[in-house]
């Protein structure tokens, strides 16, 4: 896939670093290329659910918001990408110590962007996966 625009590096690492909730569930990236992103979040007790697993929330999200971070990286300068659906399989219960994410661009549209998100559990040398998205996005223009 070939990016529109040559610096969309530093177009991704901030949405990551300035969106509060993401800062607040530890989010972050570790890499990304022209249709595609990971990130990862270490997981601490405020991200589990009752039970002692990470929250579907936090799946969830992270899923989502790498995928737009992916479709990100192939719009134009002048434009951003916003989430206008996305659905989430819930594989198995995450128990580990870092949630791990890969997001991948399906269909490059001009104004619909298709992506899918693995979120993986790693826990010692075990990697498992935990959560499958698709994310729908809409390319706009930023305001």
């Amino acid at each position: 896939m070939e990016p529109s625009d040559p610096d969309y590096r530093h177009r991704v690492a901030p949405i990551i670093e300035s969106t509060r909730f993401i800062r607040h569930i530890g989010m972050t990236l570790d890499d990304c290329g022209p249709g595609w992103c990971r990130t990862r979040i270490p997981v601490e007790d405020s991200l589990l659910q009752q039970d002692g697993f990470v929250h579907a929330g936090v799946q969830g999200t992270m899923a989502d918001h790498t995928s737009g971070c992916a479709g990100l990286t192939l719009v134009k300068p002048d434009q951003t990408v916003l989430t206008i659906e996305f659905k989430v399989n819930l594989l198995r219960p995450a128990l580990g110590e870092t949630l791990l994410c890969r997001a991948e661009v399906l269909r490059p549209g001009r104004s619909v962007i298709v992506a899918e998100s693995w979120v993986e559990v790693l826990s010692g040398d075990t990697r498992k996966l935990c959560a499958k998205a698709t994310v729908t996005l809409a390319v706009v223009p930023i305001p």
